[in-house]
């Protein structure tokens, strides 16, 4: 073992793999992270004719709620088991659950099978999404992470662009069926890497799992979703089972206060419910899923019913909504990290989302593709204002024991809001569909086995005699316009919301937002603890400092004589005592001619004894032993003020997290650059 790794292992870091078997690792997360991923949108295209097949457009909503629901609700079992019984075999688990999920799904012959199959695709999903970001930092050294953190956010991101492309290619090209059977080969492939090179002794954490406050909050969202989607539409608000699923919504989230209460840790804490920001946050965020999921299940319907475009065209014309969603989302990011200001996002976020869902109540039979592209992108441009902006006022706001349970509460509600949002638009269609198709087909008879509650798929719909079919298509026009003129009060609900959000000054690590919140739309929570929390929010931070003004200031701040490179240097050689000029040169990845240049600069300040053989230790003098303890210190006190309001000397955990960080980022092998030089000695 190298001196790296073994100051590593006494510090608390990742042992260290090398470069070739973290990028497997790191490839073996993407693709599971991708399948969930993919699973949350691919779908969306394929509703219509999987609606016409299986004969249950009344129950469509359910295909996108139950996959939503299952990963939503099941995200911090996943989390908190994997901390326990270790991560490795709870991902392959994650991974052999989701798979099996798929080939179910791809096989039902009823509506009714496909839900309960998504519902275990959803299962496998939760588990995929929070294991994989977890695992990362369990296998790369806190300074790389927030690079790799960007490119998880990348996934998503691209996950959600090509989710609907992908699906309707496959629904014109092959079968509906296919959207599933896709994850096949993606799975088998990441259980192969994930079994090959993933280290099995990943470290574990003791917990009380709250096994009780998740089934009651699993079977409270469930109620509560059925009441609302079946409602007026399978059964009257008046009858039995809609009274009875009433009643056990409100007595299990009575159940489920007094369980919380008792809890050791609690899967959602009722006194986050105290702080302001977190309660206004949480309600936005909600309304946002509510739009975000509601849009993306029924405008393929438009575009596929109504416009009569076919499953791939119509993947290509939900390109503009994911566009404004992901342009927004990043600029928001980066406005907010450079202002160090939030509550005007959500403002202008849901006045835009209510604004889009206006714009997508007046699509019409003859609405141009360009106004319908441009309402799109509006509602687009809203969501993604308002998304992780709602993250970092949360962040912001609560104490650091609470850190972490609140980043991910945050996050739930956008999630359950998601699957609310598909559901009671779901109910609003099936409810209006009947009598719209009755009024506009009056007079006319319809094919045999074509009804408003079986659907039919838009192969079969472009057969129909042309009244039919005119009558048909505006019958589904009205009842998607009713969709969306009923959404618009709840946006303007959120945008209401909005403005009881407090605006507190931002601490310097909530000003660098999450890549998975800024660049994944549609990503599902990931718990994590608040040292979790905090590592991802400083790595992510500390990722992008400007290196030579951080080292023209420590070297400031520790009172030495020298340059940014060669405090740079100094740090090194005295974490890494006994190294050769030899070893800094392949470590640092300098040549022998660079590295005797910048050894010169220590030298001739009394910082490093004269040079001798390659072959033998570089040392620090008396003087240089005191300028490295002083340069230490000042790159420790820079990442403690980073935790303005945070008190970490109150907490044993985070300070040694803080000491682990200061000493790897100290020892760090990363190329110095020229970012380093002074512009006279370039």
């Amino acid at each position: 073992m190298t001196q790296t790794s073994t100051a590593s292992a006494e510090h608390g870091e990742p042992p260290q793999l090398d470069r070739r078997r973290i990028l497997l690792i790191i490839g073996a997360l993407l693709l599971g992270m991708l399948l969930a991923a993919l699973d949350q949108t691919i779908v969306a295209t394929a509703l219509p004719t999987i609606a016409g097949d299986l004969h249950g457009l009344a129950h469509l909503s359910w295909v996108v709620t139950a996959y939503l629901l299952a990963s939503t609700v099941s995200t911090p079992l996943w989390g908190k088991l994997g901390d326990l019984y270790g991560r490795k075999r709870l991902f392959q688990a994650a991974i052999v659950i989701f798979l099996v999920g798929s080939v179910l799904a791809g096989l039902s012959q009823s509506m009714v099978q496909l839900i309960a199959f998504r519902a275990v695709q959803g299962l496998g999903g939760g588990g995929l999404m929070v294991l994989a970001q977890t695992i990362v930092a369990d296998v790369v050294p806190a300074r790389d992470r927030g690079r790799y953190q960007g490119i998880f956010g990348g996934v998503f991101g691209v996950a959600s662009v090509l989710g609907p492309l992908i699906g309707g290619f496959f629904v014109d090209n092959l079968s509906w069926r296919w959207v599933f059977y896709v994850n096949l080969p993606i799975g088998a492939v990441a259980l192969v890497v994930v079994a090959a090179v993933l280290p099995a002794n990943l470290r574990r954490t003791h917990h009380q799992i709250d096994y009780a406050g998740t089934a009651l909050l699993a079977a409270t969202v469930t109620c509560l979703v059925l009441l609302t989607s079946l409602g007026g539409t399978t059964y009257p608000w008046s009858s039995a089972p809609i009274g009875i699923l009433a009643a056990a919504a409100v007595v299990l989230g009575i159940v489920f206060a007094v369980v919380e209460r008792r809890a050791a840790e609690p899967v959602l804490p009722l006194g986050l419910f105290r702080n302001r920001v977190f309660s206004a946050a949480s309600a936005i965020g909600f309304v946002v899923g509510f739009a975000m999921f509601g849009a993306l299940t029924y405008l393929p319907q438009y575009l596929q019913i109504v416009k009569g475009v076919s499953p791939t065209s119509s993947g290509l014309r939900l390109l503009p909504l994911m566009a404004g969603l992901l342009a927004t989302s990043i600029t928001t990011g980066q406005l907010v990290s450079r202002w160090g200001r939030y509550k005007i996002f959500p403002i202008i976020g849901t006045a835009t989302i209510t604004l889009g869902l206006y714009l997508l109540s007046l699509l019409q039979v003859n609405t141009g593709s360009g106004l319908a592209s441009l309402y799109m992108f509006v509602l687009g441009a809203g969501i993604g204002a308002s998304m992780q902006v709602l993250v970092i006022a949360v962040q912001n706001t609560v104490d650091y024991a609470n850190l972490g349970v609140a980043t991910s509460g945050a996050t739930f509600f956008r999630s359950i809001g998601g699957s609310f949002g598909t559901a009671v638009f779901g109910a609003i269609f099936a409810n209006v569909l009947g009598g719209n198709l009755t009024s506009a087909l009056h007079g006319l008879s319809l094919p045999h086995g074509l009804t408003a509650a079986s659907g039919a798929s838009p192969a079969v719909l472009a057969h129909l005699p042309a009244a039919v079919h005119t009558a048909y298509v505006a019958g589904y026009a009205a009842s998607l316009q009713t969709v969306f003129r009923v959404a618009v009060p709840v946006g303007a609900v959120a945008f209401l919301l909005s403005w009881t959000l407090k605006e507190v000054p931002l601490r310097t690590t909530t000003r660098a937002p999450d890549p998975a919140d800024t660049i994944a739309p549609t990503a599902r929570p990931a718990t994590r603890t608040s040292a979790q929390e905090m590592e991802r929010a400083l790595t992510s931070l500390l990722a992008r400092e400007r290196r030579r003004e951080v080292y023209q200031a420590m070297v400031g701040d520790a009172g030495i004589d020298g340059s940014p490179r060669a405090g740079w240097l100094l740090l090194r050689v005295g974490e890494h005592a006994g190294w050769s000029r030899h070893d800094f040169g392949r470590h640092l990845f300098l040549t022998d001619a660079d590295l005797e240049h910048r050894l010169a600069e220590l030298v001739e300040r009394g910082y490093v004894q004269s040079l001798a053989a390659l072959s033998e230790p570089v040392s620090l003098t008396s003087a240089g032993r005191q300028a490295h303890d002083a340069l230490f210190k000042a790159r420790q006190d820079r990442i403690h003020r980073l935790l303005n309001g945070w008190k970490p000397e109150q907490h044993p955990e985070l300070m040694a997290f803080l000491t682990r960080l200061t000493h790897q980022l100290a020892a760090s092998g990363e190329k110095p650059g020229h970012d380093l030089d002074d512009a006279t000695t370039r």
